[in-house]
C-alpha cells in the first residue's frame, strides 16, 4: 500500500469513526440541566479513545473532533460550542493516539494502552471544567460560586471519562486485531510519522 492509499483508508476510516461517535452522541446520552448548563452522560467517548488507539494521534483526533463537533452544531444548545469541542475532543484522542501507538507499540500494549486512556479522558475531563469555570467568570460568577456550580459537570464528565477509560481499554485489543486481519495492508509502522508530517 502506498502512501497516497494509506491516506486515503484513513481518511475513510476517521470518516466512519466519527460518523459513529456522531449518532451515539445523539442517540445514546441522558442530558442533564445544571446551574452552569446543561450536561450529559453518554457513552461515545469510549469511541473518542478508541479512535486514538486504533488509527493514531492525527486521525483519531479529526474523527474525535468533527464528530462531536458536528453533534453540537446540529443542537441549539451546544452550538456556539462548536469550536471548542472540535479542540477538546481532538485533543483528548490525539493525546490518547500519541500515546498508545508510541513506540511502534501499533495500538496493542496494555501499559501503553492504559495510560493512554486515562491521559486522554483527565485532559478532557479538565479542559471541560476549566472550559465551564471561565465562562460562568467571563459573565461575573466568582471562581467559588462557578466550582460549585459547574460540581454536577464535574461528577457526570467523571463517570463519561471513567466509563470511557474502561470501554476503551476492553475493545481496543481485539477491535485493533480484526481491523488487521481485515485489512491486512492497515498497519501502522514507521511510514505513520511521515503520514502525520505531511498531513
Amino acid at each position: 500500500m502506498n502512501l497516497k492509499q494509506k491516506k486515503l483508508l484513513n481518511y475513510i476510516l476517521s470518516a466512519v469513526m466519527a460518523a459513529m461517535i456522531f449518532v451515539t452522541t445523539y442517540f445514546l446520552k441522558i442530558p442533564i440541566a445544571t446551574p452552569a448548563g446543561q450536561t450529559m452522560l453518554k457513552v461515545s467517548n469510549i469511541l473518542v479513545l478508541l479512535g486514538g488507539m486504533l488509527f493514531g494521534g492525527v486521525y483519531g483526533g479529526l474523527a474525535a473532533g468533527i464528530g462531536n463537533g458536528m453533534y453540537d452544531l446540529l443542537d441549539p444548545v451546544y452550538i456556539t460550542s462548536a469550536p471548542l469541542t472540535f479542540i477538546k475532543f481532538f485533543v483528548m484522542a490525539f493525546v490518547c493516539g500519541t500515546i498508545s501507538n508510541s513506540g511502534n507499540s501499533k495500538g496493542l500494549s496494555i501499559k501503553r494502552n492504559t495510560v493512554a486512556a486515562v491521559s486522554g479522558g483527565v485532559l478532557y475531563w479538565i479542559l471541560y471544567i476549566t472550559e465551564s469555570i471561565v465562562k460562568l467568570m467571563v459573565t461575573g460568577s466568582t471562581f467559588s460560586a462557578a466550582v460549585v456550580a459547574c460540581s454536577p459537570k464535574m461528577i457526570t464528565s467523571g463517570i463519561n471519562q471513567t466509563v470511557a477509560i474502561i470501554g476503551s481499554l476492553l475493545l481496543v485489543v481485539p477491535l485493533n486485531k480484526a481491523l488487521h486481519n481485515y485489512l491486512p495492508k492497515f498497519s501502522k509502522n514507521d511510514s505513520e510519522e511521515k503520514d502525520n508530517e505531511n498531513f
